[in-house]
């Protein structure tokens, strides 16, 4: 049987976490200054075999940044990059590229 009172606590989860997420963005957004030379300063990328970043599940980016730091995921400039990042960083770092809005619309 469904909880009646689970959506709310998910709410209440997100409505309590925006304050921490918005100050973890904040920090994000100038720990990745050094991504920009490849990603683009609103993680839009600048270099052709750079993937865009902007809009990417936090989950999925702190996953791909731990990754490159352990080695598990290789690449040679990621990883030098990652190696230099403690989790808070990661987390930030997440955090503000997930917070950026991108819109793509579909060809007619």
């Amino acid at each position: 049987m469904r909880s009646a009172t689970s959506p709310i606590a998910a709410l209440l989860v997100a409505l309590a976490a925006t304050p921490a997420a918005a100050q973890d963005a904040a920090a994000g957004r100038q720990k990745a200054q050094s991504c920009a030379v490849c990603h683009g300063a609103n993680g839009l990328s600048v270099q052709p075999d750079a993937p865009n970043l902007a809009g990417q599940p936090a989950g999925y980016l702190a996953a791909q940044l731990r990754a490159y730091r352990s080695g598990e995921r290789r690449h040679e400039q990621m990883s030098l990059m990652a190696k230099m990042l403690s989790d808070s960083d990661i987390v930030a770092i997440a955090a503000w590229l997930t917070s950026i809005r991108v819109q793509a619309q579909p060809p007619d």
